[in-house]
């Protein structure tokens, strides 16, 4: 099956973050391919990925970066494509806002989708519901994973009525 989605980060460090965004996926039975690319190691595999994307069949690309996250916004800068930066958390980072930053703050012209800090669920949910408003399998699941969040948080809601707040919590601690 061709993927329809580019999974792509930094570095292989950023894949305890970014495997939300391809667990999502699967859920939803979106084909995807999911690599390391770094803006800064390898630039020529950057510029090959980015222009070479479309045409192998993607439709959109997520991009996860720590530290001066450059790789989303660079990515945007070369495909016609849709990007959706996750901006992650790194060693060398400070508290994420750097990252976070970094995939926010684009040049008019070139946009980047932006998620929270760490949230590659976000982006792979963002990028189901792009796909989603062409796709009506998609669309369904969709429609069907949000329905999903909605009985959760009444289910919830029933169960604090009936067994009060206090009652919410683990005592056993």
């Amino acid at each position: 099956m061709i993927p329809e989605v580019g999974i792509i980060m930094g570095s292989d460090s950023d894949l305890a973050v970014m495997k939300a965004a391809g667990d999502l996926l699967n859920e939803f039975g979106i084909p995807f391919e999911l690599t390391v690319v770094s803006a800064h190691r390898t630039p020529a595999r950057m510029v090959e990925y980015a222009s070479t994307a479309r045409d192998r069949g993607l439709k959109l690309i997520i991009a996860g970066a720590g530290g001066a996250a450059h790789l989303p916004g660079m990515i945007a800068s070369i495909t016609s494509l849709p990007v959706i930066g996750v901006p992650i958390k790194s060693s060398n980072s400070m508290d994420g806002w750097d990252s976070v930053l970094s995939i926010l703050q684009m040049p008019n012209g070139i946009p980047v989708a932006t998620v929270a800090l760490n949230g590659a669920k976000n982006a792979g949910i963002l990028a189901a519901t792009i796909l989603g408003a062409y796709d009506k399998k998609i669309g369904d699941l969709v429609v069907a994973y949000k329905k999903n969040l909605e009985v959760e948080v009444l289910t919830t809601v029933e169960k604090l009525k009936r067994d009060g707040w206090t009652n919410m919590f683990d005592h056993s601690s």
